[in-house]
């Protein structure tokens, strides 16, 4: 067989084209023609394998590419979030609230990340200062206060953290200019809130405590005339006017809960509130002094703000019913003792029930403490088995989600994101090693 049926032109015209006239037999016929077939099969059989090869290859080289690209990611990754590592960084929080150990909860969780966790109770400025030198983050309680002078002594610091909905114990100006977040756990004891608030009306207007230490003390047998006194005094809600200062979750928590006694109405003051949410709860909104004068039961439900501070003074109080009952559930700041003192003491209200006080833990020696028209609770009022867990848990996760970049559960100066973004701008600061997201997570 000549070179030349074996060329591309000859392959392609057909078996049969291929032998000269006269040249080939019968035999010598099939014998090409099994010859070409196995020929082609080969050839085919080479391509497809080659082809399999190289698909095999494509697969192979893109699942290593992938699984290096991923171990990659998930290392730099846990570097960032769990501080381990070959590129670790280092954060530190301390807890410093002294009146109770901080929840294993709240430890465990920031150990979970990796981050290192401190518990030194600390009295004084001085001793947070003392304490938090090194810190990232710091957990404190409502005192002592974290004022300038403890957020300008401490370089390193990114968040106080505070657990409940309050923020009023931080400077939140300095922390703002100082880049500093302000943080707290709003929503989880909104219910537990409003069920003392409530609590407190009910234990006041069916006078509990007194009846309750009258029996113990054997009136009911020996001296029933005791017990016909108090009787005396029992008073319902329903066909009365309630009254709520602040009408947030808690103050329309509240409202909820009291109009299933049957007030004749219930009315609010909160500038920042438009009428058509109060009407969802059913409550009307008022000024300051309609809110004083028409309200047989005031209840505080609103944050300690400048605005707010010692609003409700001895002015305030003589605005009220001689028979009106005053609840405070709210900060201690918001109403001035000395005021509500005066009040209780000259009938300008027939009684009080407050859960906090201006300055916690309330001195022994209190005048407030020898009132007998005032039912005093040790702000306990957002407490339960249920928002203890919340709190403890997102009072933790505050802490880690301000050096990992992640959403926070409540920031008090919301202005400080800009304040923060500036600072990169300028240069090394104390956000150093903390990753970007943690301003997007707000925005």
């Amino acid at each position: 067989m000549s070179a030349e049926r074996f060329t591309p032109s000859r392959i392609g015209t057909g078996m049969f084209s291929m032998r000269r006239p006269g040249s080939m037999g019968a035999n010598e016929s099939m014998f090409v023609f099994i010859s070409y077939a196995s020929i082609y099969f080969c050839l085919a059989c080479l391509n497809v394998g080659r082809s399999i090869v190289c698909l095999i290859r494509v697969i192979f080289n893109t699942f290593v590419t992938c699984t290096v690209y991923l171990s990659g990611v998930t290392c730099l990754r846990k570097s960032y979030v769990s501080n381990l590592g070959r590129f670790r960084v280092s954060f530190k929080v301390v807890i410093t609230m002294y009146n109770r150990s901080p929840s294993d909860l709240t430890l465990a969780v920031i150990q979970k990340a990796g981050i290192e966790v401190e518990y030194l109770p600390s009295v004084t400025e001085n001793e947070v200062i003392k304490a938090a030198k090194e810190a990232d983050v710091l957990l404190v309680g409502t005192v002592p206060h974290t004022t300038r002078n403890v957020l300008e002594s401490l370089p390193k610091l990114k968040m106080v953290g505070r657990s409940g909905v309050g923020v009023d114990s931080i400077d939140l100006e300095a922390a703002t200019e100082l880049g500093i977040c302000a943080t707290n756990t709003p929503g989880i004891n909104t219910s537990e809130v409003a069920d003392h608030a409530m609590a407190l009306l009910l234990s006041i207007t069916r006078k509990i405590s007194e009846q309750n230490s009258a029996l113990k003390a054997g009136a009911w047998s020996d001296h029933p005339e005791e017990i016909n006194a108090i009787r005396n005094q029992l008073r319902r809600i329903a066909g009365n006017t309630v009254g709520i200062f602040g009408l947030g979750s808690i103050g329309k928590g509240f409202a909820t809960r009291v109009r299933g006694f049957g007030p004749e109405k219930i009315i609010a003051f909160d500038p920042y509130v438009p009428q058509t949410t109060a009407d969802l709860v059913g409550v009307q909104l008022v000024d300051f002094d309609t809110l004083l004068t028409e309200s047989d039961y005031l209840t505080v439900h609103s944050p300690a703000t400048a605005e707010t501070n010692h609003v409700f003074d001895i002015g305030a109080f003589r605005k009220m019913k001689p028979s009106a009952i005053f609840i405070n559930c709210a900060r201690g700041p918001i109403v001035d003792e000395a005021g509500l003192q005066e009040a209780l003491q000259t009938g300008e209200i027939v009684a009080a029930g407050i859960d906090v006080t201006e300055i916690e833990p309330l001195d022994a020696e209190s005048p407030l403490l020898k009132l007998d028209n005032l039912t005093i609770t040790p702000h306990v009022a957002g407490t339960s088995d249920i928002s203890g867990i919340a709190g403890a848990t997102r009072w933790g996760e505050n802490a880690v989600n301000i050096l990992t970049g992640k959403p926070l559960h409540g920031l008090g100066n919301p202005e400080v994101v800009k304040r923060i973004a500036v600072m990169r701008a300028q240069g090394p600061n104390r956000w150093d090693g903390v990753p970007d997201p943690v301003t997007e997570a707000w925005s």
